[in-house]
């Protein structure tokens, strides 16, 4: 188990983007709070949209009072190949969870439970990977919240089955979308909150063009030609090669468009590799396929770079909990267009802030219409950034849970 630093972040930087009626909101809020222990739970510091969202809301916790920290379970290569098949699973696809990985998982578990004592007012697991640990904690005198960040409207019942008991054990459950409470959690009691973006972290706050302009001069990407950018992880649910199928379509009617994949290699996500290579030969020799990660230095301002030199912003994701990479780009005023999967529907209002798509044929109509209709462009991602601002943004999230905690104090 490792303990994240964090410092805490002035509410007060935010008034000028919500207001100062919000901030006073939030204040009162956690006033009666003051002192509470909070424990958020997950499984990797890095990469991944529970990590950056962590980031910023724990040290936003401690800034209004709360004693918040972060607490990042340790695991071998073996068990996030376990807990990634888990996660796969309870999205829907058909895996097999022997009883070795099923007796792995739990050990991990038990020996993460062991390493911290988690006597918090209010203790926050984070997604399948640590979610068992709650069964390890003789004594448990705070409230028990498992927080979902993927999609279980359709789940494999096997992984379902094995993971319920577990969860049937908290005080509390949190989704993203009430379809996906599974019937068994029903009877749980359950608070919907979405997922958010904080609008000064590094990866989402004003450029200048020349930071812009550099950034992808380093990167060998030309400003002066059409660029369609898909950020999210290498896995089979955002379906990367989907998003080469697109840009194949649309390079048809414009020769010089080029595509953007990035994605930052997780630790928690030993199958991101396996996805990686097969994206790579299905762009072939194509030098136009930007193949961007972490490990050629792109990290949260170079992706906030990328998404502003964007015309258009793709997710052709076949599952998705929420989809933050979307809510980056509506943040910078760029249209999206998306499958309707998920949380996606929630942020992208079609054909007001961007288009939902089914096929690979449609996304590409959809992107060739956006290129070439700038001014059309131009307005959806003004409405596109208003409702992030309405809805997404991490002081909206602060003041979910301060109310969640009050309500469970």
């Amino acid at each position: 188990m490792e303990t994240i630093s964090s410092d805490k972040v002035p509410l007060e930087e935010y008034k000028p983007i919500v207001g100062e009626q919000k901030i006073s909101e939030i204040r009162i809020l956690a006033e009666k709070l003051s002192g509470q222990r909070v424990c958020h739970v997950n499984s990797t510091q890095y990469g991944g949209g529970v990590a950056e969202i962590l980031n910023r809301l724990v040290p936003l916790m401690k800034t209004v009072g709360l004693k918040a920290e972060w607490n990042v379970i340790k695991g071998s290569q073996e068990f996030f190949g376990i807990t990634k098949t888990i996660h796969n699973g309870l999205q829907g696809m058909a895996v097999t969870l022997t009883e070795d990985m099923k007796r792995s998982y739990l050990l991990m578990n038990e020996l993460n439970a062991n390493e911290l004592s988690l006597d918090h007012d209010f203790v926050v697991i984070h997604d399948p990977q640590p979610a068992a640990m709650i069964s390890y904690q003789r004594q448990k005198p705070g409230k028990w919240i498992w927080r979902c960040h993927i999609d279980l409207s359709s789940p494999y019942g096997e992984v379902l089955d094995f993971i319920s008991p577990f969860v049937l054990q908290y005080d509390f459950l949190i989704f993203t979308v009430d379809r996906y409470v599974p019937p068994l959690l029903k009877n749980k009691d359950v608070a919907i909150i979405c997922p958010s973006i904080d609008p000064l972290s590094a990866k989402n706050s004003f450029l200048p063009e020349k930071t812009v302009l550099s950034t992808l001069g380093k990167f060998d990407i030309d400003p002066e030609k059409p660029i369609i950018t898909q950020v999210g992880r290498f896995d089979p649910w955002k379906d990367p090669t989907g998003a080469i199928d697109v840009y194949r379509i649309v390079k048809k009617k414009i020769p010089d468009l080029q595509l953007l994949l990035i994605a930052m290699m997780a630790r928690d996500d030993p199958e991101g590799w396996v996805y990686y290579e097969k994206t790579a030969r299905h762009a072939g020799n194509d030098y136009d396929v930007h193949l961007l990660t972490d490990l050629v230095g792109v990290r949260d301002t170079e992706v906030n770079a990328f998404q502003r030199a964007s015309n258009v912003v793709l997710q052709m994701s076949t599952r998705e909990g929420f989809g933050l990479t979307v809510t980056e780009a509506l943040w910078k005023n760029i249209p999206v267009v998306a499958r309707g999967v998920g949380g996606i529907p929630l942020q992208v209002i079609n054909e007001e802030n961007g288009f939902l798509v089914e096929t690979v044929p449609e996304a590409a109509e959809k992107c060739l219409f956006l290129i070439n209709h700038k001014d059309k462009a131009k307005e959806m991602g003004e409405k596109g950034r208003k409702r992030v601002l309405d809805n997404f943004l991490i002081t909206r999230h602060l003041e979910d849970y301060l109310r969640l905690f009050g309500k469970l104090k």
